[in-house]
């Protein structure tokens, strides 16, 4: 218990701790140090986890089971090297004078608030907790958006705030529907809302309130999701703010909602014995997964660009756990931790790109490997790994998606094969200027801390070529608990 109270606790003191000196030029050595131990404490708990099984605190409001943990070491994980790189990115942002050391204060103090929102969120027992720290990652995300305090940045906060507030309502209601479908069969008022009594009476639950209840959800969760029609936000909110937030937004943040979603889903299942939650969720994800890799090709701004890729993928994901089934819930699994390993390294390879061309517009970022060839290596690798090229690990998880796909629902194999291509084309018919092109006269390099994306990518690669022992045991119990059944 004492790993799980410090992945809570060293967030949420390094929430006031940055508070109060994250507008010193230490603070971004501070940050790297909370992450750290955030990680440490993450770690510890997991080997907790794979060792005794499930953990139920005392007092029934925190629960941790192989679903939920994997999720809190790789959130932890990202959390540490996104920090790693936000150090001297964002010092180079203060000496350009985009921010004000000031400024730099609520940006620190924020990423720990962001970081033990999406670990409440992960960690609680209660759905309507884990609303509740939802709404508390949005509002988090909400100031890191507009930190720039351009026309364009508050613009994109604002359209953030409005479209994720509306979509977070709809979560409530159908929280609040899922609280009346439990009340009646669970004895006790107060444990109508612990997921873990839920799950154990959930083929007691009523079926059609269940079911009117996932819908709000689904539409709720979402937009968090970024699942089309409920996308319009991500796309302005990952091309205005701080590039870090990028990473920890596209790699975690949208985990966290489908998570919640898949939570949700479980009980769902439970209750009707078909699959018409995963029907809904086949329906969306395989629209986002379209309709994102069509947007590829119109995007101007290589932040833009990307975060339709992680649109892209997250309906990927989203389409797999609809599925259901061992094979499908086993890939979208995988996919959750290569996708979040390669996107948030994507992004810092973009944000270096972006810093030494002075510009997001992709037409004017040329020659990286000529001005600076580890940004232009690693951009270049990071694209070829999330489109799915072998050995990297998005090619199994893709691989072990469409397997299921050809088993269960054949006819489905062909869209999404040419939305693979469609993709593809997307974002390789950018890349080779960006990469190999003349650089302009001017372009300067900027310090750039690659360690973090040699290590995310070489762990992609690793998972790519053979799945450590541990982490598939972790992922096949993770399976067994959300399909029931083995994969293997």
């Amino acid at each position: 218990m004492t790993a799980l109270w410090l992945v809570l606790l060293i967030p949420l003191a390094g929430i006031v701790l940055m508070a109060l000196i994250g507008h010193l030029r230490q603070a971004g050595w501070v940050n790297v140090a909370l992450a750290a131990l955030t990680l440490a404490a993450s770690l510890g708990l997991a080997l907790d986890v794979f060792a005794d099984g499930p953990i139920l605190s005392p007092s029934r409001m925190l629960y941790i089971d192989a679903f939920n943990v994997y999720l809190v070491a790789l959130t932890a994980f990202v959390g540490l090297t996104t920090a790693i790189f936000s150090r001297p990115y964002m010092q180079h942002e203060v000496e350009t004078r985009h921010i004000s050391k000031r400024r730099m204060r609520l940006y620190h103090s924020m990423y720990q608030g962001f970081m033990f929102a999406m670990f409440a969120a992960l960690t609680t027992n209660n759905v309507g907790i884990l609303w509740v720290a939802m709404e508390g990652a949005t509002l988090a995300t909400v100031l890191l958006v507009s930190l720039y305090r351009t026309p364009e940045a508050v613009e994109a906060a604002w359209k953030y705030f409005i479209l994720c507030g509306v979509g977070i309502a709809q979560a409530l209601f159908g929280t609040v529907l899922l609280f009346f479908a439990a009340e009646r069969v669970i004895p006790v008022r107060d444990d109508a809302l612990l997921w873990n009594v839920l799950y154990g009476s959930a083929a007691q639950l009523e079926p059609t309130v269940l079911t009117l209840s996932f819908v709000f959800l689904l539409v709720g969760y979402g937009t968090k999701v970024g699942l089309v029609p409920l996308h319009n936000w991500l796309p302005d909110a990952h091309s205005e703010g701080p590039t870090p937030m990028s990473a920890i937004l596209s790699g975690l943040l949208l985990n966290v909602a489908l998570y919640a979603l898949v939570r949700v889903k479980m009980l769902v299942d439970g209750s009707l014995h078909s699959n018409l939650a995963g029907y809904l969720m086949m329906g969306f994800g395989l629209l986002s997964f379209t309709v994102a890799g069509l947007f590829l090709h119109r995007q101007r701004d290589i932040k833009r660009m990307f975060s339709y890729s992680s649109i892209e993928h997250m309906g990927l994901m989203t389409f797999a756990f609809g599925i259901g089934g061992p094979l499908a819930t086993f890939g979208a699994l995988l996919h959750m931790t290569v996708h979040s390993l390669t996107k948030s390294a994507i992004f810092v390879t973009v944000g270096h790109a972006a810093q030494i061309a002075g510009t997001q517009t992709i037409e004017k970022i040329r020659g990286l490997i000529r001005t600076q060839p580890a940004v232009g290596w690693g951009l270049l690798l990071g694209t070829v790994a999330i489109a799915g090229f072998p050995p990297f690990g998005v090619f199994v998880s893709e691989f072990l998606v469409l397997t299921a796909t050809m088993k269960s629902w054949p006819w489905l194999t062909v869209p999404l094969l040419v939305g693979l291509a469609i993709a593809f084309a997307g974002l390789f018919r950018h890349l080779h200027p960006m990469v190999y092109g003349d650089a302009p006269e001017g372009q300067l390099p900027v310090r750039a801390n690659m360690l973090p994306v040699m290590i995310q990518l070489g762990l992609v690669l690793w998972l790519g070529i053979a799945i450590p022992v541990f982490l598939s045991k972790w992922f096949e119990q993770a399976t067994v608990l959300i399909s029931g059944s083995s994969p293997l």
